[in-house]
């Protein structure tokens, strides 16, 4: 491109711009006689004004008011990424009223690990949180994470399951379900998405952002792949779209590629959630809000950064006097973060503290989440391994790959780690996990890339399961569950919520239902 310095006069200073590699200061907006008609570069471009004259324009100053909107996932993200999902529902209610007229878009109240926690750790109904929150909360719609045909366990649930979870997560007050696969294989949202469209809730497709190298691109997890997802979802009929960063690795710059690229192909609202573990995700935030990202997940400042989200405070200050303005109360929200300083204290030992820094700089290197390298550790520890750190790190990328590079999130995060120990301690695939066969198996769905057909043939032929992978919907396999469940389960289950528990954590659900029904004491270690 030819470099051409134009000279840029005003009454304060003079000023040199190179064409080739524009570098804008923002404070001078005077035409310039040039002879391109129009140049874009991220916040700061030029605009052509008429013909052989441009100026320059702040695009988070000028055109049309676009208020960012917030989702506020203080009262389950937020405790699940710090606090170990320990928070109880009555340490909420004091600051429900006073958050119900902040003017969130949504509030995540539920789903992901809350329900596991809240009856194996706290005995604490979860089927009761929503519908006590919704008494203090009335303006505000309940967000809630589900994953896919997982729902909010481990495993593939039968289809009749899915149902009965949905229209049950529907009557008890979630209006927006955030809908993901860890394969991103969205055959596993159907039948989910069908019961969310049937009771007319909003259906938020989630694509999980994963990477195979520092930034965006290569082989897998670029462009292409997420136009192509989005477009997958908005057929699929999704209200809105997510781009779900749950490791924190996605950068400033990409996200702004990528929502830049996705607003060209979709009219959907673009919603973005990445966790602050990289310590990059303020500056993600922002680039993404100059893209034009329509909504962002953030939690009240004492429940934010570390492995959390960013907080919400600093960024409406950030976006006060700007076309983006959120409009919020800075005051207001500090004021009820105060309440979550009051009762820390019953919280901190769940607050991880075996190190000083508060963000996992390693993951900008390897791009394997925090909490899946803590297990690594905790495995090898066990295993008197742990000077073989290195070599797992250098074995997850390979055995990621014949696995059919699944995204690293949970549960495939554990799978790949688990079975990368394997092969480093063991030896490649001496040792083979059950969960890594049943996802050769194709009982979690298609992966990005084909899987290694040696590997797969190698542990196929020790799996229970068969030696011919499944290539439909896992689901499909599945045979109807609650029937039997209610026979098993018997009158201890006294509601369809009772039914619905045991049906998802067998184990653990009839011994909170004994707890519950005073079949069974309740042991202290799960008192208030």
């Amino acid at each position: 491109m030819l470099s051409l310095a134009l000279l840029l006069l005003n009454q304060y200073s003079l000023i040199f711009i190179k064409l080739d590699t524009i570098l804008f200061d923002t404070l001078y907006y005077k035409p310039l006689i040039v002879r391109y008609s129009s140049l874009n570069r991220n916040t700061a471009s030029l605009r052509c004004v008429k013909k052989g004259e441009i100026e320059m324009v702040d695009m988070m100053k000028d055109g049309p008011v676009n208020p960012l909107k917030i989702q506020d996932n203080t009262l389950r993200d937020g405790h699940q990424s710090i606090y170990a999902t320990r928070m109880r529902t009555d340490d909420m209610i004091p600051i429900a009223e006073a958050m119900d007229e902040m003017g969130f878009w949504a509030m995540e109240v539920w789903g992901g690990a809350t329900f596991d926690s809240m009856h194996r750790f706290l005995a604490e109904d979860p089927w009761e949180r929503p519908k006590i929150l919704k008494k203090f909360i009335k303006k505000t719609p309940f967000s809630m994470l589900l994953r896919g045909q997982n729902l909010v366990g481990y495993r593939n649930y039968a289809d009749d399951v899915v149902r009965a979870f949905v229209d049950k997560s529907c009557d008890v007050g979630i209006d927006v379900f955030r809908v993901f696969d860890a394969l991103n294989d969205l055959r596993n949202f159907q039948t989910c998405v069908e019961r969310i469209k049937a009771n007319g809730k909003h259906f938020q497709g989630a694509i999980c952002y994963s990477l195979t190298q520092p930034r965006l691109g290569g082989d897998v997890f670029n462009l292409d792949y997420f136009i192509n997802k989005c477009k997958a979802l908005e057929a699929l009929g999704a209200d809105s779209i997510c781009i779900k960063d749950m490791a924190g690795i996605v950068s400033p710059y990409d996200i702004f590629d990528l929502i830049t690229e996705l607003k060209k192909v979709t009219k959907l609202p673009l919603h973005l959630h990445t966790h602050y573990t990289s310590g990059m995700a303020s500056m993600a935030y922002i680039k993404a809000v100059e893209a034009g990202v329509d909504i962002v997940d953030t939690c009240l400042a004492p429940y934010a950064l570390r492995t959390s989200m960013p907080a919400v405070e600093p960024l409406v200050v950030t976006l006060q006097g700007t076309k983006r303005d959120t409009g919020m109360d800075v005051r207001k929200l500090i004021k009820l973060g105060e309440h979550l300083e009051k009762i820390a204290p019953k919280y901190q030992k769940h607050l991880a503290t075996n190190k000083l820094s508060l963000i996992d700089a390693g993951v900008l290197a390897h791009q394997v989440p925090g909490g899946m390298i803590s297990n690594l550790i905790s495995q090898l520890k066990e295993m008197n391994a742990l000077d073989r750190l290195d070599e797992v790190h250098a074995e997850i990328p390979r055995t990621r790959k014949e696995a059919g590079t699944p995204p690293l999130v949970t549960p495939t995060s554990q799978i790949v780690g688990v079975q990368s120990v394997m092969n480093v301690v063991a030896g490649r695939y001496k040792m083979i996990s059950n969960q890594f066969g049943d996802l050769m198996f194709g009982l979690y769905g298609q992966t990005p890339t084909p899987v290694d057909p040696e590997v797969q043939k190698l542990v196929l032929k020790r799996s229970k399961r068969g030696q011919t992978p499944i290539t439909g919907r896992p689901a499909d396999i599945l045979e109807p569950e609650l029937v039997e469940d209610k026979k098993k389960i018997g009158d201890l289950a006294k509601t369809e919520e009772d039914l619905l528990t045991y049906a998802l954590y067998p184990a653990t659900g009839e011994q909170f239902l004994k707890w519950k029904y005073g079949v069974e004491p309740m042991p202290d270690n799960v008192k208030p």
